[in-house]
């Protein structure tokens, strides 16, 4: 098992698609952190009021996502493309293990970039606020933190999953791309599809980042607090893999 996850490892990091998906994540979401930030900072120089510095923090990791979530179908999807995967599954004939180990080797990096990523977008955000900056110490911020990272692994591991189910990376993002921008955008945030939408992967997630406001009666409430949130991410994610498993189990490469 160690073997074949070096093996996976591997081939995330001398793919050029790892660099060139994962690194722009990375400065995305502190430069649009800054900015949110020096806005927030300037519009409350003029009308002072309450606001939650975590939502200024932490709204970039929408747009930021999306790299996330291409590097998370470009991972399996490109072997689909070029054939790679006829090659591995010779080599490790127990699909099931290989996958085991694709898997885990996508939660590690993942892991690791979303720990360098969120820490980044926090103190950017926190360079843009100025006087209304908060500290690791403050209440709320070590969970927002946490919340993140996992926020960001989940993410990529759902689009995993969902592009072994698909075996195409095209068709994954048509489908994830959509979803997630149009989620970040506000589509969880209307009215009419409220109820349905503030349970799709996303949505679910923007609780722990202080994205939406749970309890509030309002069209930014969720009927759920964060971790609660964050479970609903866990089993969507949970799906998709067992998705990826059983098709990959089931039919040819």
């Amino acid at each position: 098992m160690t073997a074949m996850m070096l093996a996976e490892w591997t081939k995330i990091r001398t793919v050029r698609s790892t660099l060139w998906t994962l690194l722009p994540s990375l400065a995305i979401s502190a430069a649009i952190a800054y900015l949110a930030g020096s806005s927030f900072r300037t519009s409350l120089a003029d009308r002072p009021g309450d606001f939650d510095p975590l939502f200024a923090t932490f709204y970039s990791l929408t747009l930021a996502q999306l790299g996330i979530v291409v590097f998370g179908v470009l991972v399996i999807g490109a072997e689909y493309s070029t054939g790679t995967i006829r090659s591995a599954l010779i080599t490790v004939p127990q699909r099931g293990k290989l996958y085991l180990a694709k898997v885990c080797a996508v939660t590690l990096t993942m892991f690791g970039v979303s720990a360098l990523i969120v820490p980044a977008t926090f103190f950017a955000a926190q360079s843009g606020l100025g006087p209304y900056r908060v500290t690791l110490g403050d209440k709320g911020v070590a969970e927002a933190m946490i919340g993140a990272v996992c926020y960001l692994t989940l993410i990529c591991l759902l689009a995993t999953g969902i592009t072994t189910m698909l075996r195409s990376s095209i068709a994954a993002l048509v489908i994830l791309l959509p979803l997630f921008f149009l989620g970040g955008s506000g589509l969880g945030n209307l009215p009419q599809i409220k109820d349905f939408a503030q349970y799709l992967p996303d949505q679910a997630g923007m609780v722990v980042l202080h994205l939406t406001v749970p309890d509030d009666p309002q069209q930014f409430g969720r009927d759920y607090g964060p971790w609660t949130g964050l479970g609903i991410m866990a089993l969507w994610t949970l799906v998709a893999l067992l998705g990826g498993l059983w098709t990959l189990r089931r039919r040819d490469a």
